[in-house]
């Protein structure tokens, strides 16, 4: 039995914490919420900190999953993995190169195994998409983007987020990774552009981001990102993949808005174009949010329980959020700049 703490009882955490309390390896030994209080009724009796130190010392757990805000994600994975638990951190694994370079060198002292949270890994109608752009071939254009139209509360969220993180960090590194898994070039330019769109956030913050991103094989990356209430709809998913011998894309399916959760994941058919006719690829039954929760803790535990091999992974994780900060650094200083420079 795995004995687990979860720090950050979120909409990320609480799935998580779910995911561990359904599942038969798995023993949730504490959880850490900044209010001390649990009000999922399938998670009391559980003892709850509110002091992340304190529960690791206290429970010593073989698993940490963490999915607080952006700014304590390295610390808070070194600490535990130096104190002998394995790490799952959400994304993104920190919120500087050199800080996610530490995570990695921690893993790598400790012998713990880390998985950075990139809940499209384990999402079956996304690894199909992935194998068909892989299977016509590249150099590759990558359009992508996500949008949302937040209010009342999920704007009171996107704005607790943009006090550490922008939305181009946030969101990006999951479909930068998306690309990198499909090209598996290495990125060497990025130039990005943002816009402060409400008097809500920081002066030195943007809710609204778009960048470019080139390749070594010659692909090129576009991808955007805005919250807010401001936001339009129009548009609001795009994921579409380009080569010389076609394109893949995923259409439009049932989405509720731009803000749904499910929506951000569900890809409902894929439609593959080559030069002598269209296909489309029906993918029903898709998990939903819940249940990817439920893959990615369930990949976790078999890492640990079967000495899985995450070597790659890592790298991955530490590739796609240099490039998503290559562009925040790109907007912030309204310049261009390669992977090296924005590290430094």
């Amino acid at each position: 039995m795995i004995r687990v703490l979860i720090a950050g009882l979120g909409n990320m955490g609480l799935s998580h914490a779910l995911a561990h309390h359904t599942h038969p390896e798995a023993e949730i030994v504490g959880l850490v919420n900044r209010s001390g209080e649990v009000s999922h009724a399938d998670l009391q009796g559980y003892p709850v900190f509110t002091d992340f130190h304190q529960a690791l010392a206290e429970v010593k757990p073989d698993l940490v999953v963490i999915a607080t805000y952006s700014d304590s994600h390295a610390d808070y994975a070194c600490a535990a993995m130096q104190a002998g638990a394995h790490v799952f951190v959400e994304k993104p694994l920190a919120t500087n190169v050199a800080d996610a370079r530490r995570v990695i060198a921690t893993a790598q002292e400790t012998g713990r195994k880390l998985m950075v949270g990139y809940i499209l890994r384990h999402h079956p109608s996304w690894q199909r998409l992935i194998a068909e752009a892989r299977d016509l071939g590249g150099p590759y254009v990558f359009r992508m983007n996500l949008n949302q139209q937040s209010s009342g509360p999920e704007w009171e969220t996107h704005k607790a987020l943009m006090q550490t993180t922008s939305p181009i960090v946030d969101c990006g590194v999951h479909y930068v990774d998306v690309m990198c898994q499909i090209t598996d070039a290495q990125p060497v330019r990025v130039h990005g552009m943002g816009l402060r769109l409400s008097d809500e956030i920081a002066e030195d913050m943007y809710n609204y981001g778009q960048f470019q991103v080139i390749f070594a094989d010659g692909s090129a990356g576009w991808y955007e990102a805005g919250w807010g209430p401001m936001m339009s709809e129009t548009a609001f998913f795009v994921k579409d993949i380009i080569t010389p011998n076609g394109s893949v894309s995923i259409t439009e399916t049932d989405k509720a808005g731009s803000s749904d959760v499910d929506g951000h994941t569900r890809v409902g058919s894929i439609l593959l174009h080559r030069t002598d006719g269209d296909r489309r690829i029906d993918l029903p039954d898709e998990p939903g949010h819940q249940e990817l929760c439920d893959a990615e803790q369930h990949a976790m535990l078999r890492a640990i329980i079967e000495d899985h091999d995450l070597t790659r992974h890592m790298n991955d994780a530490v590739q796609s959020l240099a490039i998503c900060l290559a562009a925040d650094h790109s907007i912030r200083t309204g310049q261009p700049v390669t992977l090296e420079e924005a590290a430094k």
